[in-house]
């Protein structure tokens, strides 16, 4: 006879108790777990078992830790050195304190201007240059004409034959009328008559070429002109014309 199983009430409750795992599959379950850990060693690889009631560990391994370590080192070691350096450059003193040299502006020299260069004038010059000879010394209406007559242009300027001192000036009489006599100091004497207007005074120096007075008319002339005469002491006439050549002065007679 078939036996009738009980029909359960969906109104009574349910009694059916979870049994608990058994120790021994557990115990099992370590004892595999710790032979692995043993097999993996080599690698460094730690295995922790799972079981039910706790949960599952997360695998370390123990030489990958301190290579990590190794290589945070290594890391900070190459940050620091590649750190920019906090200490300042060294400077040689002196460089530091040598003061900038000045740059020296060149500044081109201007060329001298050239000097004018004047002829020395000679000892002796023509009392009138460019004048005509009008009569040389020599006999004339029976007289002698002591001197050389040279002719321009009423007021031409007269000139010292050579350097002296003035003896006299003013009227000569005997009808040279203004005259100038210089006495050049070796012995002999030039003078200069009919001048219209007379520019030294008595005891005055005179330089060869120096304007002394202006030609003119006054004494006994025929017309303005310059009678010009050398005296080998005083009143000694002699020939102006061989005297001056000789001293380069020719003055056409």
């Amino acid at each position: 006879m078939q036996e009738d199983s009980p029909v359960q009430n969906e109104n009574t409750p349910d009694t059916t108790v979870e049994q608990p795992q058994r120790p021994g599959r557990r115990n099992r379950l370590i004892v595999l777990g710790a032979a692995a850990a043993v097999a993996l060693g080599v690698g460094g690889v730690a295995v922790a078992t799972t079981g039910p009631d706790r949960p599952a560990p997360t695998a370390v391994s123990a030489d990958a830790q301190s290579r990590a370590e190794a290589a945070s080192r290594a890391d900070r070691s190459a940050r620091e050195s590649s750190a920019p350096s906090s200490a300042s450059p060294s400077v040689s003193p002196s460089t530091a304190s040598a003061s900038p040299t000045p740059t020296k502006t060149v500044t081109a020299k201007p060329k001298p201007k050239p000097k004018k260069t004047t002829k020395p004038t000679p000892a002796w010059v023509d009392p009138m240059p460019g004048a005509s000879v009008t009569s040389c010394y020599g006999q004339r209406w029976g007289t002698l004409h002591a001197g050389i007559d040279l002719a321009l242009p009423s007021g031409t300027p007269i000139r010292a034959a050579a350097a002296g001192t003035v003896t006299q000036a003013g009227d000569a009489a005997d009808g040279y009328g203004n005259s100038v006599f210089v006495d050049h100091g070796n012995g002999y004497l030039t003078h200069y008559a009919h001048q219209s207007r007379i520019a030294v005074t008595v005891g005055q120096k005179v330089k060869a070429g120096q304007v002394i007075g202006y030609e003119g008319a006054t004494g006994d002339a025929t017309g303005p002109h310059l009678h010009f005469e050398v005296h080998q002491g005083m009143w000694n006439q002699i020939d102006p014309a061989p005297f001056m050549r000789t001293r380069g002065v020719n003055l056409g007679c």
